[in-house]
C-alpha cells in the first residue's frame, strides 16, 4: 500500500513538473512567433496551393500561382526573420529531447539526448526560402507539394519543442492525413540531410 501512494505521488509530481516544463516552452517559443504572421501565411498558402490545383482555367490558374509565389516569398523572409531572432535563445531554453517519451526536464538531466532547435529553425528557413527561390525550376505544381513539406515539418518542429516527438506526429498525423517520415520524405534534399544529422535519426 505505501509502494502505490509513493508511485501516485511521484507519477502525480511528474506530471507537474512536465506541464510547467512544457507551459514554459510554449510561452518561450510564442513569445517569438507573436511578432509575425508565419501561421496565417502558411494557411493562405495552403488554401491557396489547393484552390490552384482545382483551377480548371490555364489564365485564373497563373494567376493565383503568382500570387501564391509572392506569399511564398513573404513567409519566407518572415521565418528567416523568427529564425534570427530565435537563434539568441539561451542555448540551455532551446534543448529539445529526443527521448522516445516525455519525461519532465530531460533536457536538463540528459542533455546528449537533445538536440538545438535554434539550429532546426535555421535549417527550416533555408530549406523554406530554397523552394520559394526555386533556383531548380521546379514544376508549380512540385514546388507547391515541396513547400507544404518543408512548412509541415517546421510545424512539426515547433510542436516537437513544446511537447514531444510522439505527441508532434500525432498531431501531424491527424490534422494533415501526414507521418512524420512522409514529411522528411517529402522535403528537400538539403533539408532532409541537414535535419536528420541534427536529430540523430
Amino acid at each position: 500500500m505505501e509502494f502505490l501512494i509513493l508511485a501516485t505521488i511521484v507519477l502525480i509530481g511528474a506530471s507537474i513538473l512536465k506541464s510547467a516544463d512544457q507551459r514554459r516552452r510554449i510561452a518561450l517559443l510564442g513569445s517569438h512567433l507573436g511578432n509575425y504572421q508565419i501561421e496565417k501565411l502558411m494557411e493562405n498558402l495552403t488554401e491557396g496551393y489547393l484552390r490552384c490545383l482545382g483551377e480548371d482555367d490555364p489564365e485564373r490558374r497563373a494567376q493565383i500561382w503568382a500570387l501564391l509565389d509572392d506569399t511564398e516569398r513573404k513567409l519566407s523572409m518572415q521565418f528567416s526573420n523568427f529564425a534570427s531572432e530565435f537563434s539568441r535563445v539561451d542555448e540551455k531554453e532551446a534543448r529539445v529531447s529526443t527521448l522516445p517519451i516525455s519525461l519532465p526536464y530531460a533536457t536538463q538531466f540528459l542533455p546528449a539526448a537533445t538536440f538545438d532547435v535554434r539550429k532546426a529553425f535555421a535549417i527550416h528557413a533555408r530549406g523554406i526560402a530554397e523552394v520559394a527561390q526555386n533556383d531548380v525550376h521546379r514544376t508549380q505544381k512540385a514546388k507547391a507539394y515541396m513547400m507544404s513539406a518543408e512548412l509541415f515539418l517546421m510545424q512539426h518542429t515547433c510542436h516537437w519543442f513544446c511537447k514531444s516527438k510522439a505527441i508532434a506526429s500525432a498531431r501531424m498525423l491527424a490534422r494533415h492525413k501526414t507521418a512524420y517520415q512522409q514529411l522528411i520524405d517529402s522535403v528537400s534534399p538539403g533539408t532532409r540531410n541537414a535535419y536528420l544529422a541534427l536529430t540523430r535519426q
